[in-house]
């Protein structure tokens, strides 16, 4: 495969302007993945997902990893297609180049950014408060909790936080850490004869076989949101050494290496604490810790664990409120959300904004799995637009070779995620609440925005998805 004539002189095709520089090897790239899906999904809904399914909880993150990897195709033929620093977004205006669709698309990510960052801050409290003995009794405590947690990542976000590689593979170290000590302890249990293996092949009771199949599928529901994450990488295009040789084998060894610790994490968990203790509370893997390592400081896997929840959140809400600015700035939101702090140079309006749809998902909504279900939901229906644009893109010829998924792939990852977004799946009604109204929000903004700009004879910039695809969430 040849690669593409711009990227030795760093230009994307086409384009006139200097590309950003090219500084990410083949392993800063895979760290960068790997540290993009790793994060709140895993420390906080192994427990919810063992609700549902009982000991085989490994089973719905297998089956929203391979969810996933049918999306990482589509993802790889678009980012080596269209080596820039965008997302759904420009694959979206690309294959039907509507404004409106374009529009939705970008406030569907933010949106995602807004739950799973809200996700992030009840299992940062829930953390605080088991692993150091506060006893944040009941739903009020730790949601006071979550909104001043997230205050201070508001006011981080309005200080302004400059992002780099270097301290993305720090976060992604800690993650890991976390994650890696909950594996060894699994495995030295096992080893020892404690626990109970036998518990990985048991699922919960159901009503005969179709009923274990519906509560697998109600569970991946759940488990997918630990998976995304990974189609934040085709940001980093333009900032990749050969993005078209790099991206194909890194993407997918991220994510079998993070499909892979999911598993053993999966494993580890359910066979040293028992499916219905591990579900109850939001701090499922501080009890395997203390089942496991009685010895092991709770207090410092604690403070793993909010560590890597508080950079999760950090990142979307820096995603979030810079995609409403340049929505803003594209004239498809009302120029207020456009505004800028003169002495601090960070979109404070649209940095309010977030928070407060924060505050509200925090406060009203509260519970992690409807949190993190609504994340899953909302990204879920962009992978599905993501998937069919693959396919309507193939009209679309570019001079550079590039990755070229089976056909197979996308139709079988627009299906498999439409599928997944169903209320048949079994999915919390109030998921699909919380993600209506976070869109009317946006379809009201939009209206508004269109009498602006007719007020004052504007309109969407041309480049609109290019300059508002943004970062995607982490999880």
């Amino acid at each position: 495969m040849q690669p593409a004539d711009d990227r030795e002189h760093g230009t994307p095709e086409g384009h006139a302007e200097p590309s950003l520089h090219r500084v990410m090897g083949p392993w800063l790239l895979l760290l960068f993945i790997v540290g993009d899906i790793l994060g709140t999904g895993i420390y906080a809904l192994t427990g919810k997902v063992a609700n549902l399914v009982g000991g085989a909880v490994w089973l719905p993150f297998l089956m929203a990893f391979g969810v996933a990897l049918l999306t990482a195709f589509s993802y790889l033929e678009l980012v080596t297609k269209y080596p820039r620093a965008a997302g759904a977004a420009l694959y979206t205006h690309r294959a039907f180049g509507i404004h409106f669709v374009t529009f939705l698309v970008a406030f569907a990510v933010m949106a995602s950014g807004i739950t799973s960052a809200s996700t992030a801050s009840r299992a940062f409290a829930a953390n605080l408060s088991d692993a150091f003995g506060l006893g944040l009794a009941g739903g009020v405590g730790i949601t006071l909790v979550g909104l001043l947690f997230m205050t201070a990542i508001a006011a981080v976000n309005l200080r302004g936080v400059g992002e780099s590689v270097k301290l993305n593979v720090l976060l992604t170290c800690v993650e890991l850490t976390g994650l890696l000590i909950i594996i060894v302890i699994g495995l030295w249990a096992i080893g020892g004869g404690h626990g109970d293996f036998s518990r990985v092949l048991e699922f919960k009771a159901g009503e005969g076989a179709g009923g274990a199949v519906w509560a697998a599928i109600a569970a991946t529901t759940l488990a997918f949101f630990a998976m995304v994450g990974f189609e934040d990488s085709v940001n980093m295009a333009e900032e990749t050494k050969d993005p078209v040789r790099t991206f194909p084998k890194i993407l997918l060894l991220g994510l079998l290496i993070t499909g892979t610790i999911y598993l053993l994490v999966s494993i580890s968990a359910i066979t040293l604490v028992p499916p219905d203790e591990l579900g109850e509370g939001e701090t499922p893997l501080l009890k395997v810790v203390a089942a496991g390592a009685p010895g092991f400081p709770l207090g410092l896997f604690g403070f793993i664990t909010m560590f890597a929840v508080a950079n999760s959140a950090l990142i979307n809400m820096l995603m979030a409120s810079r995609l409403v600015y340049g929505m803003s700035r594209e004239h498809v939101l009302p120029p207020l959300l456009g505004k800028v702090h003169p002495a601090r140079r960070t979109p404070y309006i649209a940095i309010a904004f977030t928070t407060l749809l924060a505050f509200a998902l925090i406060a009203f909504v509260g519970e992690v799995p409807a949190l993190g279900g609504t994340t899953a939901l909302l990204l879920i229906c962009v992978f599905t637009i993501v998937n069919v644009a693959v396919l309507v893109l193939r009209r679309d010829t570019v001079e550079h070779e590039h990755f070229r998924t089976p056909t197979a792939l996308p139709v079988l990852g627009a299906a498999s995620c439409a599928f997944l977004a169903g209320p048949w799946t079994g999915r919390n009604p109030v998921e699909y609440q919380v993600a209506g109204a976070l869109i009317a929000i946006g379809i009201a903004l939009w209206i508004a925005t269109v009498y602006i700009n007719r007020a004052t004879g504007t309109a969407p910039s041309e480049p609109l998805a290019e300059d508002i695809g943004g970062k995607g969430p982490r999880n």
